[in-house]
């Protein structure tokens, strides 16, 4: 499972390095090196403006995901909703392999949806890994401490 907060950098070529803990859970966990970056969903902020970050995910989850989301049951998602998350989502995934130095390359067309220039964050969420330019993530993180469920009763089964 991915867990953990990294700091990273992308060059001006658009190469970036998997931290070495996220590279060793694709392998140990997932069984593959190889992985799917696209667009993440995107966080509603307060002020009515998006964030947008990237999503990484180990390449069965990714194949999996696709056959969910093509086959999606209309009461599920209107038809206007599955186009969207299929252009916003599915349309955008490149496969990816890091090379010996954990490098890879994000394409230009996700680097400008995301905002990405310099100072990265990859974030691990058990079965896929977030990217978000730094200042991005400020703004999530702001708006995941409003939407957190504090007085949930499902935190406290799961004694959060």
């Amino acid at each position: 499972m991915f867990r953990g907060i990294y700091d990273a950098i992308i060059d001006t070529k658009g190469r970036t390095s998997l931290p070495a803990r996220l590279r060793e859970t694709l392998v140990e966990s997932f069984g593959d090196e190889r992985f799917f970056v696209t667009n993440s969903k995107p966080v509603r902020l307060p002020d009515g403006a998006h964030a947008s970050g990237l999503a990484l995910y180990p390449f069965n989850h990714w194949l999996e995901l696709e056959k969910q989301v093509i086959s999606c049951a209309p009461e599920e998602m209107t038809p206007a909703e599955l186009d969207a998350v299929q252009r916003y989502i599915l349309a955008p995934a490149v496969e990816c392999t890091a090379d010996k130095l954990g490098r890879f390359l994000i394409p230009p067309h996700l680097r400008k949806t995301a905002e990405l220039e310099r100072d990265l964050v990859f974030i691990g969420l058990a079965t896929k890994t977030e990217i978000w330019s730094e200042a991005q993530w400020g703004r999530v993180r702001l708006q995941d401490v409003q939407n957190f469920p504090v007085n949930s009763s499902t935190l406290t089964k799961l004694r959060l």
